[in-house]
C-alpha cells in the first residue's frame, strides 16, 4: 500500500512559516507546535504531515543546497572577468539570506542534525572547488596574481568569511543579524583585493564605493 501524498499547499505553507520563524527566532528556539500556531492549524495537523521537526529542517537545507549549487559555477579552464565573481557573490549571498537560520545557527544545527551536516559539508566544499576555479580564471584573463597555493588558501578563507559573517555581523551588533548582502560581498572581495591586478583593482573600487 503505498503511502497517501502531503497535499502540497499545506506542505509549501508549513515550509514556508518554519522558514520565517527559524530565520527570526532561530531554529533552536522554534517548535513546531509554534509552527502550527502561526499557520492556524492544529498541532495534529502538522503532525500529520511532518513527524518531527527534523522532517523539515532537512528538507529546508536541501533546498538551500539546490539553489546555492544552481548559481555556484566553476568555469572550465577559461578567463573571466571580476564582474562574473561579483554577480557570483550577490547570487550567494541572497541565498545565504534567504536561509540565514542555517548560518547564524551554523555549529548547533551540524551537531544535532546529521544529514544537515553531511549536505551543508558537501555545499561548503564545492563553495571551496568553484571558488578556486574563478581564480583561475581571473588569472587566465590576467585580472588576478595568485600561485596555487596562495589561490588554494584563498578560496578557503573567502568561504569562511561568507559562512561565519552573519554570526559575525550579529556579534558585532544584533540590529544588524540579518546582514546587509552587499556588505558580506565587499567582506569578500577585500580579501580578494591584494590579489588583483591592472584594471581590475580600479574596478573593485568603483563597485565598492556604495558600500564604503
Amino acid at each position: 500500500m503505498t503511502a497517501p501524498k502531503r497535499p502540497r499547499r499545506t506542505v509549501e505553507r508549513i515550509f514556508d512559516t518554519a522558514l520565517q520563524l527559524f530565520n527570526e527566532f532561530g531554529e533552536p528556539n522554534v517548535t513546531t507546535t509554534q509552527i502550527a500556531a502561526e499557520l492556524a492549524i492544529s498541532p495534529g495537523n502538522l503532525y500529520y504531515h511532518f513527524k518531527s521537526k527534523e522532517a523539515i529542517v532537512e528538507p529546508l537545507v536541501d533546498r538551500f543546497a539546490a539553489e546555492i549549487n544552481d548559481v555556484l559555477f566553476a568555469p572550465e579552464d577559461g578567463p573571466i572577468t571580476l564582474e562574473d565573481l561579483w554577480l557570483q557573490l550577490h547570487l550567494v549571498f541572497e541565498i545565504i539570506c534567504r536561509y540565514r537560520f542555517i548560518y547564524r545557527d551554523i555549529n548547533d544545527l551540524l551537531s544535532r542534525y546529521r544529514k544537515v551536516r553531511e549536505n551543508f559539508r558537501r555545499v561548503v566544499n564545492q563553495k571551496i572547488t568553484s571558488t578556486k576555479a574563478i581564480f583561475r580564471g581571473l588569472t587566465l584573463a590576467g585580472e588576478m596574481d595568485a600561485n596555487e597555493q596562495e589561490a588554494a588558501a584563498l578560496a578557503r578563507n573567502v568561504v569562511l568569511i561568507a559562512t561565519y559573517w552573519l554570526s559575525f555581523e550579529n556579534a558585532c551588533d544584533s540590529r544588524r543579524s540579518d546582514g546587509e548582502i552587499g556588505h558580506g560581498v565587499y567582506q569578500v572581495m577585500s580579501a580578494i583585493a591584494p590579489f588583483l591586478v591592472g584594471e581590475s583593482r580600479l574596478l573593485l573600487q568603483r563597485l565598492s564605493e556604495d558600500y564604503l
